[in-house]
């Protein structure tokens, strides 16, 4: 298959999907998808696509919840964020 944005060549792949909306976060793990090799891009099929979204939706129970670090980026480019020991 043929990247739709850059022209090169995609792989099948398996990744992990994230989304956030309103600053609600979800993962998705082993997720197949048409992965370009020159720039990257992600291409879902249309059911996976549907699957994506009704996890989205939190139609279904996570198989697991993790706690992950933020960061600000404009506070460390202001240099107000102290390093960590």
């Amino acid at each position: 298959m043929q990247c739709v944005f850059c022209g090169g060549k995609t792989e099948k792949r398996t990744v992990t999907f994230s989304y956030e909306d309103d600053g609600k976060y979800i993962f998705v793990e082993n997720v197949p998808a048409d992965v370009c090799t020159k720039c990257g891009e992600r291409t879902y099929s249309c059911d996976v696509t549907d699957m994506l979204l009704k996890f989205a939706k939190q139609e279904y129970k996570p198989v697991k919840k993790v706690m992950v670090p933020v960061f600000d980026y404009s506070q460390k480019k202001r240099g107000t964020v102290p390093s960590t020991p």
